[in-house]
């Protein structure tokens, strides 16, 4: 509605994972920094844990596409699946179709898949997103996939994302053989107040920006009490900002604008600081 207005080639603040907007905040980098370390160096399985709208999948999908073509990747979007549904999924994600539609046959494909990638020089990575609702029974089965090995290196790498809860579940008894088997972990928190004002014209950037957008200093001390830094809140507050100042014929966002906006969404929504 407002990106003619503006001058846009699309809306600068989805809310959908779009790594072509990913920011490279502090922990973002360090992230990625631990993600990339973890499969280049086949180190098995890997934990990427934050709240809620840190931007764990955008992060993911940037990952992704910052590996290298012989590294082959699996990502599972929705866990709220049986066993050998996951298996299935998996298998459907690779490409691969396997001849018997059982545990089995799912593991015997896959670990011939794995093998062929192998010695083809691959490296293969599977990615589980909101992982933290993975039930305990599953989560032991990814610890089992994580057992394809050769006698050198891991056959898949594993890639847990998902909110602090996933940290609670991991660190239950009967999942303390996955526990031990988890040699990269990384929690991303939120951005910085001195970061989130590059990030709201990083995206405007991405999208097409040009300098008549302003967002007043006033506005973005408003943004960081109501967000406290996360992104998703962020991108939610500046999308109605950018709609009031379209509809007031604005181009200019002041704390006026900013403070009408936020009684919209309501304090309480954000948790924001007092």
């Amino acid at each position: 509605m407002y990106c003619k207005f503006y001058g846009l080639k699309e809306k600068p603040f989805n809310v959908t994972s779009d790594p072509a907007f990913f920011f490279f905040s502090s922990k973002h980098k360090e992230a990625l920094s631990h993600l990339l370390y973890g499969v280049n160096e086949r180190k098995g399985i890997i934990v990427l844990t934050g709240e809620i709208g840190t931007g764990k999948t955008t992060l993911t999908r940037f990952f992704i596409n910052q590996l290298e073509k012989n590294v082959k990747t699996a990502f599972i979007l929705n866990p709220y699946l049986s066993d050998t549904e996951l298996l299935d999924a998996i298998l459907n994600d690779f490409g691969l179709v396997p001849k018997e539609k059982t545990r089995l046959g799912f593991i015997w494909e896959l670990n011939r898949f794995l093998l062929n990638e192998s010695e083809a020089g691959n490296n293969v990575v599977l990615i589980i997103d909101e992982a933290q609702n993975l039930p305990v029974g599953m989560l032991e089965q990814v610890r089992l996939l994580s057992n394809l090995e050769t006698e050198k290196s891991k056959l898949l790498q594993i890639v847990l994302v998902g909110q602090p809860e996933l940290n609670d579940k991991l660190n239950l008894h009967e999942l303390r053989q996955i526990r031990q088997r988890i040699m990269v972990k990384y929690h991303i928190n939120p951005l910085g107040d001195n970061e989130i004002k590059d990030y709201i014209y990083h995206r405007l950037s991405a999208a097409g920006a040009g300098k008549e957008i302003e967002f007043c200093d006033d506005a973005i001390k408003e943004i960081m009490d109501f967000s406290v830094g996360t992104p998703r809140l962020i991108n939610m507050l500046c999308d109605r900002a950018l709609l009031a100042g379209f509809t007031n014929d604005v181009k200019k966002i002041n704390a006026g604008i900013m403070k009408k906006c936020i009684e919209e969404f309501g304090y309480h929504f954000a948790g924001g600081r007092q």
